[in-house]
């Protein structure tokens, strides 16, 4: 991608409607008098909601709401293991009905369409609750994966589920051999060629794949094939030339080698897989802070004969049960990962941008706690830099392998907004993130999320790697919060940062969008580097920051807000920078134009007028539409609190102002 020197864009599609432009009409000609009492109103509201929520040791997190698959795989977790209880399998069985849709699927995100592999998991996870297969329901759900192509149509991750029941054919399985520990780091394929979350979940699934166990169905899956006769019918390899076609003739090798594999090599490497997994169990029992390389570790292990009150696997095991929000109707919910490292300095920096005092209790009670989060020790980042000390923050409560660059360029600007006691103890903070997240640069000059030049095009051409990105490649949100960050520091003229900045600038869209990798997406991506750019002292009147301005104006709904569909991650011709209006999507759109210098314009006028109109007599704003990413596309997230802290960030700075010129805070 590269940026446009005239502007010029080709035609776009027409605006997405929004939900609420024939519920509330937008004023036809809104005084800037009126829209400021409004914000300042809003503002004072939204502050009192946001510290009402604070926990006493001074973190904040909302829920984190992803998809049914991780409800049905815990209690398919549960169901091989044997520790299946009643009132668990109810409640999840609850909350996975009440996500069901009329057509009888689920899906990926809200208002999305079905999806077929979360639709078999949520079928089964509900026949294992005991759903009557001919009950309305289910029936419906089971007639729409046939019409999809049944279960031989689904991700190789949803088939590794069935075939641990003999649901699925282990041999029908792309093959991921446990030899994989061995190869060096300059290897390709090797474990840390594949993005943190992936290389969690493969190294344990080498393992199960090795061991192929079964536990006895407890009942079959007849009705979810096309055929019951023929369930996986042969398919047509890809041309030999292909990069498909390679990597499909490779997976038949590793079959034949697996048949010959030497018992002692294979017997090996899965007793240095479990060595390499426990190793990076957290102190609270999990792997990475994710859900899914805790479920397929504890799976892993248990088949190489740690017994359940192993105190590894004791503890993997209890450390599930703390991704599990239980709702007042007593359905269960499973967060795929807690986020309060991410929520508590995107809270802090919009308390503080709001207005509240810089030594206020509650911002000083958040330095605290993030200031006790920092990870001063090695994880699998310094296999690519074994000579950087440590000093970054990871986003969950225990995730000390994995700090990641954005979670530390955020809680550095968040530290800097806050007048804590102990100085020194900030500043020593302060710098070693700042270290570390310089040498955390990329060789393009950019930033990925969690490792450094993680951009092998080979990780994501295996059979085995069908769902979501297993690479970490440079991103333009991350780059521009580090960018940002490193202006807030003083550091817009180092030549690490000028080199982030040609990136971004580099990154930009014909149409004067950035893509956002970690949220939806070019209302996110622009949202994220507008300001960057203009803190590390990009000029406003840059023909970059006008491009972005006029794509931001034009695809303002009319209700005054903006809202991206996580389809434009599919489809950017029709779907960028559209969809119904979100109160998070709309804020990322102020922060643009407000750092842009028009806060007194048309459009960041009336986007203000939505916030303060969609806004809840309590502060809070209602936001269904999931506007965050793990894997584009193929896995959203709703971070709750996304909605209260970026409109609260957008309308302090609409009233205060910018809280930096680009210099470092005294």
């Amino acid at each position: 991608m590269t940026a446009t020197t005239d502007g010029s864009t080709g035609a776009l599609p027409p605006r997405a409607a929004s939900a609420s432009e024939t519920d509330v009409p937008l004023p036809e000609a809104a005084g800037t008098v009126g829209t400021r009492d409004a914000a300042e109103r809003a503002l004072r509201r939204a502050t009192d909601f946001l510290l009402a929520r604070q926990d006493a040791e001074g973190w904040w997190k909302g829920d984190l709401e992803t998809n049914v698959t991780m409800d049905a795989e815990d209690l398919l977790l549960r169901q091989f293991l044997g520790i299946s209880d009643e009132k668990t399998t109810w409640a999840a069985a609850l909350f996975i009905r009440g996500e069901q849709r009329e057509d009888g699927t689920w899906a990926t995100f809200y208002g999305g369409p079905g999806e077929l592999s979360t639709t078999i998991e949520a079928y089964v996870a509900l026949r294992l609750a005991g759903d009557a297969p001919d009950a309305p329901h289910m029936a419906k759900a089971a007639a729409w994966i046939r019409d999809q192509g049944g279960i031989a149509a689904s991700r190789v991750f949803t088939r590794i589920w069935l075939a641990l029941f003999g649901w699925w054919k282990w041999e029908d399985l792309p093959e991921l051999p446990p030899e994989l520990i061995y190869f060096p780091k300059w290897a390709p394929l090797n474990i840390y060629d594949f993005g943190c979350w992936a290389r969690q979940t493969i190294v344990p699934l080498t393992i199960v794949s090795a061991k192929r166990p079964v536990r006895p169905a407890p009942f079959p899956l007849d009705e979810l094939h096309t055929d019951p006769n023929d369930p996986n019918p042969a398919k047509d390899l890809a041309p030999v030339a292909s990069w498909d076609g390679v990597f499909q003739r490779l997976d038949k090798a590793l079959h034949q080698f697996r048949k010959v594999a030497p018992r002692r090599l294979r017997r090996a490497a899965m007793n240095s897989a479990a060595r390499w997994i426990i190793e990076r169990q957290e102190n609270d029992g999990c792997w990475g802070g994710i859900q899914p390389p805790a479920v397929y570790s504890v799976i892993a292990l248990h088949l190489l004969g740690y017994d359940l009150q192993h105190p590894v696997m004791r503890e993997g095991i209890a450390s599930l049960d703390r991704f599990a929000v239980w709702r007042e109707d007593g359905a269960r919910m499973i967060e795929a990962c807690q986020s309060p490292v991410w929520d508590t300095c995107l809270a802090a920096i919009a308390l503080a941008d709001a207005g509240l005092p810089a030594d206020h209790p509650q911002l000083v009670r958040a330095a605290d706690w993030m200031l006790g989060e920092q990870i001063v020790r090695p994880g699998d980042w310094s296999v690519r830099r074994p000579e950087l000390t440590p000093g970054g923050w990871a986003f969950e409560f225990h995730n000390d392998n994995y700090p990641d660059i954005d979670d530390t360029a955020e809680v550095v600007l968040a530290l800097r907004r806050i007048s804590h006691p102990d100085r020194e103890r900030v500043e020593k903070a302060i710098e070693r993130g700042v270290r570390w997240n310089l040498g955390m640069q990329s060789r393009n000059g950019a930033w990925g999320a969690f490792d450094v030049d993680n951009t092998s095009p080979f990780p994501n051409r295996l059979p085995f790697c069908d769902f979501g990105e297993v690479i970490d490649p440079p991103s333009a949100d991350v780059t521009a919060h580090v960018v940002e960050m490193l202006a807030v520091e003083g550091l817009s003229h180092d030549p690490r940062t000028r080199r982030g900045i040609e990136w971004l600038l580099a990154e930009q869209e014909p149409d004067g969008s950035w893509f956002g990798r970690w949220g939806v997406n070019y209302v996110y991506g622009t949202g994220s580097v507008v300001p960057a750019l203009v803190a590390a002292g990009i000029p406003v009147a840059h023909p970059a920051i006008r491009r972005a301005v006029s794509w931001l104006e034009r695809v303002q709904n009319d209700d005054g807000g903006w809202g991206e569909d996580l389809r434009s991650y599919r489809d950017a011709r029709e779907w960028s920078g559209r969809g119904t209006s979100t109160a998070s999507q709309t804020a990322w759109a102020l922060l643009a134009l407000l750092a842009a210098g028009e806060g007194e314009g048309k459009a960041a006028e009336h986007g203000i007028e939505f916030l303060a109109r969609t806004q809840n007599e309590d502060g809070s704003w209602d936001e269904p539409y999931f506007t965050g990413t793990g894997f584009p596309w193929d896995f959203s997230i709703n971070y709750h609190l996304y909605r209260q802290v970026f409109p609260l960030t957008a309308l302090g700075r609409y009233i205060h102002g910018e809280p930096f010129a680009g210099a470092k805070a005294s």
